[in-house]
């Protein structure tokens, strides 16, 4: 599958990058133990892999996308209800998801800024003409479309969350990953449900 041979490239050239970083990133020592040390950051402390940087690293610019798309839907007239419902939940999961993951990427010395450029890459993400065709999109039309391109994204994310369960360290981020995988799973057949009532 190609988003799979994707999402495995992009982990294979992660890792190759953050062998520079190892010798800062493990947890140790370095990392400033005043009242900033919150329960994500002591949970975090665990060991970790790169596995674990690859999956936070893809998933923040893939969630992020997803609540960019979330927004689109939520401005425009005449879009079904369970559209608005279905759209307003993935946000609320995802929002939260976002701030958890960079955390963690900060803490393992790992921080988003050093992923520019990777959010138009594999993983069921949208490219410009995407996320340009849903801006345009009215009505029926738009609800249909943002349900077909979310499906897509949600494949996708699930892809990255069963590499994290196979291949992953941290405790906490197999915990998400897991979660992600099952939450979307559910609304890949919710959003199929309501495509079809759309038809």
């Amino acid at each position: 599958m190609s988003a799979l041979r994707s999402t495995l490239a992009i982990v294979g050239v992660l890792a190759a990058a953050l062998t520079l970083s190892a010798c800062t990133a493990n947890g140790t020592g370095g990392m400033n133990d005043d009242e900033s040390s919150s329960s994500s950051s002591e949970e975090n402390s665990t060991p970790f892999n790169d596995s674990d940087v690859a999956f936070a690293m893809m998933m923040v610019p893939h969630h992020e996308q997803a609540v960019e798309m979330v927004d689109m839907i939520l401005t425009k007239d005449g879009i079904d209800a369970k559209v608005i419902d279905i759209a307003t939940r993935i946000k609320a999961a995802q929002e939260p998801e976002i701030i958890e993951l960079s955390d963690w990427l900060d803490a393992w010395g790992s921080p988003m800024g050093s992923m520019s450029g990777m959010s138009g890459m594999g993983g069921g993400m949208m490219s410009d003409d995407d996320m340009d065709r849903l801006d345009a999109a009215t009505g029926v039309e738009a609800s249909r479309l943002f349900l077909k391109q979310m499906t897509t994204h949600h494949e996708g994310a699930i892809v990255m969350a069963e590499s994290e369960i196979e291949g992953g360290e941290n405790p906490a981020a197999i915990s998400l990953a897991e979660d992600i995988a099952s939450s979307q799973k559910a609304e890949i057949s919710e959003m199929a449900d309501i495509l079809r009532s759309l038809e």
